[in-house]
C-alpha cells in the first residue's frame, strides 16, 4: 500500500501559519483587502451579466473606462460613492451588515 506524502490542509490551518490567527492586524487587513477585492469582481460580473463595455458602464456612472477598469480590478482604490454609484447604474441592490463584538448593528 502506498502511502499517502502529501498531508491536507484547510485553508484555516494556510491562513493561521502563513498570516496568523484570525484577529491579528496582519491577517485582518489580508481579510479586509480580499474583501474589497471581491467588489470590483462582483461589479464585472454583473456588468457582464448585462452586457455593457467599461466605456458604457462609465458613461451611465459619469466616469471614464479606464476608472472602471481600475474598480474591477483593485476596488481598494475606489472611494465607496463610486463603487455604490456603479452598482446603483446597473440596477443593483447592496446590502452591509455590520457587527460589533459578533452582534448584529446594521442589516
Amino acid at each position: 500500500m502506498a502511502s499517502n506524502k502529501f498531508k491536507t490542509t484547510s485553508l484555516d490551518q494556510m491562513l493561521d501559519k502563513h498570516l496568523g490567527k484570525s484577529g491579528t492586524s496582519r491577517r485582518d487587513k489580508f481579510e479586509s483587502e480580499l474583501r474589497v477585492d471581491l467588489l470590483g469582481y462582483a461589479i464585472k460580473q454583473a456588468r457582464q451579466e448585462l452586457n455593457l463595455t467599461q466605456e458604457q458602464l462609465g458613461e451611465m456612472v459619469g466616469v471614464q473606462k479606464a476608472q472602471i477598469s481600475k474598480i474591477e480590478n483593485s476596488a481598494k482604490s475606489a472611494r465607496l460613492e463610486t463603487i455604490l454609484k456603479v452598482f446603483e447604474a446597473m440596477g443593483a441592490t447592496v446590502n452591509f451588515n455590520v457587527q460589533i463584538n459578533k452582534k448584529r448593528l446594521a442589516f
